[in-house]
This record gives C-alpha cells, sequence and structure tokens, in this order.
C-alpha cells in the first residue's frame, strides 16, 4: 500500500469554501496527500481553479448531481482507493483542517484496529462544538427527537441522541457526521460504501449503523479538530433541504422495520415526520420571505 493519503470531497458550486479547504489541508498532515474532487455539476468555475493552483488536486466529474454519497462511492471506484490505500478521507468542502487533524485520526486509527470509520471533533464557525458524534436513532429516542425537536430543542430525548452533555472523550459511538470522516479501506468495502438511495442526510448515520452491524466500529477522536461551514449547503434551499432530510429518515427508520407486521410502525413514521416536514418547511419559508 502506498504512503499517498486520498482526500475525497464532493463539490456542487463550492465557491470560496473550496480554497480554504485545500490551503489548510497542509496543516493536517505531513503526508502527500492528492485531493480527488468528485464534482456534482458545478457552474461557479471553482473546481477548475482549484486544478490549476494545486498540482495534487484532481477533478472527477460525476455527470450529474448525483447527492453526496453517490457521488463518494463513484470517485472511491473510479480511482480504486479500496485496493490502493489502507484508508482515505471523506469530507466537505466547507471544512477547515486543524493541525495534525488528519494524523491524529491516522494514530487514533492504529489504536482501534477495528475502526471502520473515525471522526474529529466539529467546530461551527462561532466555535461552538457541533455534535458530530451521536446515538443510532431508536425508535423511542430518535422519534421523539425528531417529532419535539422543532418545538422544543432541550428536550431529552434530544440531548440523549446528540450525546449533548458527553465529555469530548476518545470513544466508540453509533454513528459520525459524514463531513469529516476517516474510513478503512476494508470496512468501506465490505459494507459496499454508502447507500445510493439517500440523495443527501442520513447517509452517513446508514453508514456507521451497518459498519457496525458488520463488526466494525465508529470511533469519536476529539483530538483532531475541524471546522465545517455547515450553512454553505443548507444555505441555499433550505426548504427543500429540510424536506429531504425528512425523506431521508424516513427510508432509514422503514429499513430498520421492513416486515409486514411491522407496517403501522412505518405508517407512523411517516405520518409523523411528514407533519413535522410540513411544520418545520412552512417556517423555514417563512423567514425565507421575511429575510
Amino acid at each position: 500500500m502506498s504512503d499517498e493519503l486520498f482526500v475525497v470531497t464532493v463539490t456542487y458550486s463550492p465557491g470560496p469554501h473550496l480554497n480554504r479547504f485545500l490551503a489548510t489541508l497542509s496543516l493536517a498532515t505531513d503526508r502527500p496527500v492528492t485531493v480527488i474532487m468528485a464534482d456534482n455539476g458545478s457552474t461557479d468555475g471553482a473546481p477548475e481553479e482549484a486544478v490549476e493552483r494545486y498540482r495534487n488536486v484532481k477533478l472527477f466529474r460525476t455527470g450529474d448531481n448525483l447527492g453526496y454519497g453517490t457521488a463518494v462511492n463513484r470517485a472511491v471506484a473510479e480511482f480504486g482507493l479500496t485496493s490502493c490505500t489502507d484508508f482515505f478521507i471523506v469530507a466537505n468542502p466547507d471544512v477547515q483542517w486543524g493541525p495534525r487533524s488528519i494524523d491524529l485520526l491516522l494514530e487514533a486509527a492504529a489504536r482501534w484496529p477495528r475502526a471502520g470509520a473515525l471522526g474529529p471533533l466539529i467546530r461551527d464557525p462561532d466555535g461552538a462544538v457541533y455534535p458530530s458524534a451521536r446515538h443510532l436513532p431508536s425508535i423511542i429516542r430518535g422519534g421523539m427527537h425528531a417529532v419535539v425537536g422543532p418545538v422544543w430543542p432541550s428536550n431529552p430525548w434530544t440531548t440523549a441522541y446528540r450525546q449533548e452533555r458527553a465529555d469530548p472523550s476518545e470513544r466508540e459511538v453509533g454513528w459520525l457526521s459524514g463531513s469529516c470522516l476517516l474510513l478503512r479501506s476494508s470496512a468501506y468495502a465490505e459494507v459496499a460504501g454508502f447507500d445510493e438511495r439517500y440523495f443527501m442526510y442520513m447517509e452517513d448515520v446508514d453508514l456507521g449503523d451497518r459498519l457496525g452491524s458488520a463488526g466494525w466500529q465508529n470511533v469519536y477522536v476529539p483530538s483532531a479538530e475541524v471546522l465545517h461551514d455547515k450553512g454553505h449547503s443548507t444555505g441555499r434551499d433550505p426548504a427543500r433541504n429540510l424536506a429531504a432530510h425528512h425523506v431521508s429518515t424516513y427510508t432509514f427508520l422503514a429499513d430498520r422495520y421492513p416486515r409486514w407486521w411491522q407496517a403501522p410502525l412505518r405508517w407512523a413514521f411517516r405520518g409523523a415526520l411528514g407533519a413535522r416536514a410540513s411544520l418545520v418547511v412552512r417556517n423555514a419559508r417563512r423567514r425565507a420571505r421575511r429575510s
């Protein structure tokens, strides 16, 4: 296996975020790095400018806006990453890398030989810690988070699900934010990568669940830090993105309760998520009109 480290990022008109992503990458590791941009149809010229400016950047055009997980899968297959390297990084182009963040993830991977995915501590632009390492959403915990979260953000189910009060210690978790992951190639190959039914949202929850079911671990490594400007992707059309989030949530939950006698449970999921989606989308559109 090569010492070269591959970083896959999915671009869709990333603007100035992409340059900050690439400029700070030198802080994250001393290893030689190749960045693969899986481009989902950018029109702002940022990916092309990045190829001209950075010698270690490759542009892979997916041919359409395929969504996050599908674009990652296509790039991994195109460059044969699961056979040429032990680990690779998947990260959003609006991430900024902290000092030694990738090296610290790799060091943790050596301590956790069954870790299929490892994720850093993620900070919002204001410096707050984003709850990126969470439990898997159970019927009660996940369901109550989904239903009452919009009207009661501090409810105990949301707090437990997001592990907001847990100390930032290195530990195994249910799933990790897909905005920045170190993935073990053998684990990724074993579970066939991201589930391509998810256009956006929940593909990272699903991946973490399937890794765990296959005997791999999802490990939170808060000694490694990155900053994530998550408003880049959600801010373009928040109402549409909120609706997509609820569709993906139903897909995830329905998969976990597929038997015929669980149909009433799936109907309940669909009804509750539909009501929640109507509420949050309506509120998002109202805020957009006011602004």
